[in-house]
């Protein structure tokens, strides 16, 4: 492995070795299997290391460790609990830098996007200390006489996170640092294409939570293939699965979940659009549309899919976006001169491929050529061109999100039909609108408008603040991570009826004399 932009002194920073133990139940690492996940970099198609997988011996004590950590957490005072995550805080700034370049080179996005991505985590450390003094109940009048009643939030027990490739780590601390506070035990599961941005938080967190005395078993770590995650959403002794991926994963995740009713916590796939109206800023347009479809080479869920264009702006839109794309440097994602790393690997690229031949096929039209790039820089083999193509919404491929860097252009007349367009796929998760009138952003964002998690308003359809519950509906799954009040399902709802007075009044007065 070549020394990209000190990527080895990075990983030695973060404890990060050729060899490492895959499986840590917060203070012992266990390595017991001799099967192993190879982390190969996107950027240079060079290896960096390799990790073992769970055994399901090795998964049982895992589980059997957080169940005996949790009846220690759960006692332990939110706030005394949101002081340990604010250290979590402070250490991934102390990290930030490795931290963002171990992202950028196992994942592939831009070390800019690393340093965001490290960034969100520190965000959410800070909110979820917070917090820590806010995990309110609601007071309720009785109808019964001297009574009181409330209800209030207990912690849930053992969370399970399944994670994606695409944010190797802001996911899990989007759902880990909530659950600490709440009480809650994290047992997670890294996508197997980037097991060492694991291995490097686990040793995070593990150095303080030594400090801090927090019990082993309060922060697991599962490296595995399907099985692993299979165990995990079967486990009984797993109330709630948080689970980020494809759609195709999400319904085998919620069908296994559901039939032991626990709870899923889902984030699934996004086929993202923003409406570009006549009034419409067309500068700032272009900086959201050009973002969101081209940044994380296309695979993020946000990521923009679809451009839907009033007809009498289209062709002057569509010949800004060529101009656009024709400036944009596709490399090293560790050089902050590019703007466009690589796939994640072969398999992603084939999807791509795939994808424009079938646009095609269906009467897709070529704006900016795509293709795969060859030579000095791109020998991975996993580098590729940031494409347009202009399509009709109802196209099979357009209704199906593919992870690349594909934009559709697609005109529109009214903005109800716009509205259509939009709302007329099976996913639901970030949707945008650029315009100045207010007659359209108001019907956007009103009862009749985007049925989407996220509505934006001249903002792109990528990203999201810490700050408001992040997910998306119908076949995105209808989980909330992060902000507001999306702590909740991380708990359990209990209400409580307290009677303070001498006698035993009944519900909608009966009477049952002894």
């Amino acid at each position: 492995m070549s020394d990209f932009f000190g990527i080895k002194e990075a990983l030695k920073v973060l404890g990060v070795k050729e060899h490492n133990a895959g499986v840590s139940t917060g203070a012992n690492w266990l390595e017991s299997g001799e099967n192993k996940l190879v982390s190969v970099s996107p950027v240079d198609g060079k290896t960096i290391g390799t990790v073992t997988e769970a055994t399901e011996e090795e998964y049982q004590q895992v589980i059997k460790k957080a169940e005996e950590a949790f009846k220690e957490w759960r006692l332990v005072p939110a706030p005394k609990r949101g002081e340990v995550v604010r250290q979590l805080g402070e250490a991934l700034r102390k990290y930030k830098e490795p931290l963002g370049k171990l992202v950028s080179y196992e994942m592939g996005k831009s070390y800019q996007e690393g340093l965001g991505e490290v960034q969100e985590m520190i965000d959410i450390c800070d909110f979820a200390v917070g917090l820590s003094r806010q995990l309110y109940g609601l007071t309720m009048h009785s109808e019964r006489p001297n009574h009181r009643m409330y209800e209030q939030y207990h912690p849930l027990g053992i969370v399970g996170i399944i994670s994606s490739f695409n944010f190797p780590t802001a996911v899990w601390s989007w759902n880990s640092m909530i659950a600490w506070v709440c009480g809650d035990v994290c047992v997670w599961k890294p996508s197997e294409k980037v097991p060492l941005c694991g291995v490097a938080c686990q040793n995070i967190v593990q150095e303080v939570f030594a400090k801090n005395n927090v019990p082993e078993g309060v922060s697991c770590l599962i490296n595995g293939d399907l099985k692993i995650g299979q165990l995990m959403t079967n486990d009984r002794r797993v109330p709630l699965i948080s689970a980020t991926g494809s759609i195709r994963m999400g319904k085998a995740v919620g069908a296994a979940v559901g039939a032991r009713l626990g709870k899923s916590l889902l984030e699934l796939g996004g086929n993202n659009a923003i409406i570009v109206t006549p009034d419409a800023d067309l500068d700032m347009t272009l900086v959201g549309a050009l973002f969101g479809a081209v940044g994380t080479c296309g695979q993020r869920c946000t990521s923009t899919r679809r451009l839907i264009i009033h007809e009498s702006i289209y062709e002057e839109v569509k010949n800004k976006l060529k101009n656009a794309y024709a400036q944009l440097k596709i490399g090293n994602p560790l050089d902050e001169r590019n703007h466009v790393g690589p796939l994640i690997d072969e398999a992603a690229v084939n999807l791509y491929l795939n994808a424009i031949e079938q646009a095609k096929k269906e009467g897709g039209k070529v704006v900016v050529e795509g293709g795969v790039l060859t030579g000095e820089g791109y020998e991975s083999g996993v580098y590729v061109k940031p494409t347009i193509m202009e399509v009709e919404n109802n196209y099979e491929i357009v209704q199906n999100e593919t992870f690349a860097p594909i934009l559709y252009l697609i005109k529109y007349r009214t903005i109800e039909e716009a509205m259509a367009m939009q709302n007329g796929v099976v996913q639901g998760l970030s949707s945008a609108i650029m315009s100045n009138n207010l007659r359209e952003t108001e019907y956007f964002l009103s009862h009749a408008g985007s049925d989407c998690g996220i509505a934006n308003v001249n903002i792109g359809t990528s990203g999201a603040e810490i700050g408001g519950a992040f997910g998306g509906e119908k076949e995105t799954g209808g989980g909330r991570e992060s902000g507001s009040d999306a702590w909740k399902v991380y708990m359990r709802r209990q209400t409580n009826t307290i009677n303070y007075g001498k006698e035993l009044p009944l519900a909608q007065g009966i009477k049952f004399e002894l």
